[in-house]
């Protein structure tokens, strides 16, 4: 492979995306703070860097996978930042779940540094940036979206342009609306079987066939059953996600009266200790409510 890629963010989601980028052969320069993941890169044929303007010296394509609208702003716009290193050409892809409001700002910047840049967030947790089958929902221009697809296809399998800069960002909020609050309804369902009594699993096996069937149903249930809530999707991040739904939400007049709900059902996780846990464990907040545990029988 010729393109030359760097990657800033080796959590949960950017550690197998870089592995998988290294797999297919890609030339790859990475950063973190945690210098154990990066030793884990290194180890596996990846060039360190010391900051993200030496990632973008050594890259034409940025990809960045960031905890929240601060960390993405710091990296790209900081003193040892992207564009203080970037050739003029080279391509941010910010793959972070942040604030529309705050891609649009930042992909402005990158154009006035001779730059380009897309917003590409991902859906599909860690499961899938370990088999490469992420959803990833892009904006910005279709160009420069055709340029990188054949490197999305690595990380990604249903890979979609939705619009200008901050569409994917958009999408993403919307996303995570959908499979908390399926999480949600799901976990307060969950919680009132187990308290009636009935055999958890079988009710699942009863159900999942019909329109109450999801890939939330069979992705979380069987983690919950094992008290399995090791985070794929982390409760704080989600938690943040929410934030930025919220506010975007109020910006533009829309009204979301069940992901409000859902906002103070996270905070009240946070406040409980959960902030680590898994979204999944979201069914501990009505476990705690009805005074009752979902588990395996």
């Amino acid at each position: 492979m010729t393109k030359k890629i760097g990657f800033i963010g080796l959590g949960i989601m950017g550690r197998p995306m870089s592995l998988n980028l290294l797999k297919a052969d890609y030339e790859l320069t990475v950063f973190d703070i945690n210098q154990e993941t990066v030793a884990t890169l290194v180890a596996s044929g990846a060039h360190a860097a010391a900051s993200p303007k030496e990632v973008a010296e050594r890259s034409e394509i940025i990809f960045t996978m960031l905890p929240n609208s601060n960390h993405v702003k710091e990296v790209i716009l900081g003193e040892n930042g992207i564009l203080k290193g970037a050739s003029i050409g080279s391509v941010i892809v910010d793959m972070s779940s942040i604030s529309p409001v705050v891609s649009k700002e930042l992909s402005v910047k990158a154009v006035e540094a001779g730059l380009h840049m897309l917003d590409a967030p991902v859906s599909g947790g860690e499961p899938k940036a370990i088999d490469g089958t992420l959803a990833i929902m892009v904006g910005g221009k279709e160009s420069v979206f055709e340029h990188v697809l054949d490197v999305l296809h690595v990380l990604g399998q249903d890979i979609t342009l939705v619009g200008d800069n901050g569409c994917g960002t958009t999408a993403k909020l919307a996303n995570q609306i959908m499979v908390n609050l399926n999480i949600a309804a799901m976990s307060e369902a969950l919680v009132f079987a187990a308290k009636a009594g009935i055999n958890i699993e079988k009710m699942v096996q009863a159900i999942r066939g019909g329109l109450a069937g999801s890939a939330v149903l069979d992705a979380k249930v069987p983690l919950i059953l094992q008290r399995n809530f090791v985070a794929g999707g982390r409760i704080d991040i989600n938690l943040k996600d929410i934030t930025n739904v919220m506010e975007t939400a109020h910006d533009i007049g829309v009204p979301l009266p069940l992901s409000s709900q859902l906002l103070e059902i996270f905070h009240a996780l946070k406040v409980d200790g959960k902030a680590a846990d898994d979204h999944g464990g979201i069914v501990q907040y009505f476990e705690k409510l009805a005074g009752v545990q979902v588990k395996a029988e």
